[in-house]
């Protein structure tokens, strides 16, 4: 059974590279980021990992905690990450799960058999306080993930967690939202004081609330 979006994460217990640990009781109060890659001591994955540990002050940032994943085993991984560490210049130190018996590959359906039989798809499953899914994202093996949308991604789940906005394409940090429909053109106006600009009935746009 696939896993899908506003359904609960499942917990597990998984070894990993920094030891054995309880996912739920590893993301605590913080969001997650868990995502997938089909091997160690592959390129993509090595540039990926990479980029997410130079990116660990923005996740901190937005009380972001970040889960790696393979079917290899725990010394593979750790050997793995002396690599990573060396050729893209950061430190590794968020785990990388050993599901050697796809346990959490399976109830995460990162495995995809027509894909391949054996080895994860590369997935990314953003959870939030709540341990709900917020967002899956899977990429077939040869394109790597850009982390920078990942991080837009957080942003705007954040920001519409706590208010009553969406935000449009190519939406960044600090920009403009649109105001939702179930919200009254006339209980806009009072909702957000730094104004509301009615391009359409359906279409109104506001500066983004949780800025000064």
């Amino acid at each position: 059974m696939s896993l899908r979006l506003g359904d609960i994460a499942p917990n597990f217990t998984a070894k990993t590279s920094i030891g054995e640990i309880d996912f739920y009781q590893y993301l605590g109060d913080s969001w997650g980021v868990l995502f997938s890659h089909p091997a160690d001591f592959t390129p993509v994955c090595t540039t990926e990992l990479g980029k997410t540990a130079a990116l660990k002050d923005e996740f901190e940032k937005r009380n972001v905690k970040v889960l790696a994943l393979s079917v290899d085993p725990v010394d593979k991984h750790i050997e793995w990450i002396n690599d990573i560490n060396e050729t893209q210049q950061c430190s590794v130190d968020f785990p990388i799960i050993a599901d050697d018996d796809r346990k959490v590959s399976t109830l995460y359906d990162f495995i995809h058999p027509n894909a391949s039989a054996t080895a994860t798809v590369r997935s990314l499953v953003i959870i939030g306080l709540d341990k709900a899914v917020k967002l899956i994202i899977t990429y077939p093996a040869s394109t790597g993930r850009n982390f920078v949308e990942v991080l837009r991604v957080i942003d705007s789940l954040q920001l519409t967690a706590k208010y009553s906005v969406a935000t449009p394409a190519n939406w960044k940090h600090g920009e403009d939202v649109i105001v939702v429909p179930a919200v009254s053109t006339e209980d806009a106006i009072k909702k957000f004081p730094k104004g509301v600009e009615v391009v359409k009935p359906y279409l109104r746009y506001t500066p983004q609330p949780n800025l000064d």
